[in-house]
């Protein structure tokens, strides 16, 4: 087992939670690539969260190197992709990466995307990461739980950085005199 296995979970969950809801949800993504000039079609968001939700789902379970690649290269895509909506100018409320939960872009989310592909990218490349959960979980005291439950905690910290802490930060920024 790896240092990595944690946060690869945490990677991976977050990705696919953001791909279903995508699929579900299309039009704030759809409104916000738009936006950017970028494709933008309600049936290519459902397409793109459909391909994050199984290659995160199968990078999560398999910890296979290629796949860890792509949710790399997937991490890498939103920053710029948030970068090019923050150096826009333009007023994008949400980005629609967890469906109609708004998810400002914001320097937290360019962070976090950045870390993600780091994690990632350090999974594809280390030899035997060993992140797959069905590994990471056979090596666990008490059955893994505390494992994933540690998972949840850290995927619901992220989606409040996601979510939460721009919207707070730009209340603060406001609010100074």
């Amino acid at each position: 087992m790896t240092v990595l296995a944690g946060p690869f979970a945490i990677a991976t969950v977050v990705l696919a939670l953001g791909g279903a809801s995508k699929m579900l949800e299309p039009a704030d993504t759809a409104n916000a690539l738009r936006a950017l000039h970028l494709p933008s079609g309600r049936v290519l968001v459902r397409v793109g969260g459909a391909f994050e939700l199984v290659v995160a789902l199968a990078a999560l379970v398999t910890g296979a190197t290629v796949l860890a690649a792509v949710v790399a290269l997937s991490y890498a895509a939103f920053a710029v992709v948030v970068m090019l909506a923050l150096g826009s100018g333009r007023a994008i409320s949400t980005c629609g990466c967890f469906g109609k939960v708004d998810t400002p872009p914001s320097w937290v989310h360019v962070v976090l995307d950045l870390v993600f592909a780091g994690v990632a990218a350090a999974a594809a490349v280390a030899v035997d990461s060993q992140v797959a959960l069905p590994d990471v979980l056979s090596h666990q005291p008490l059955l893994g739980i505390p494992f994933v439950v540690l998972v949840i905690v850290g995927t619901g910290l992220v989606f409040l950085a996601f979510t939460a802490l721009p919207k707070t930060m730009a209340a603060v920024k406001a609010f100074r005199p």
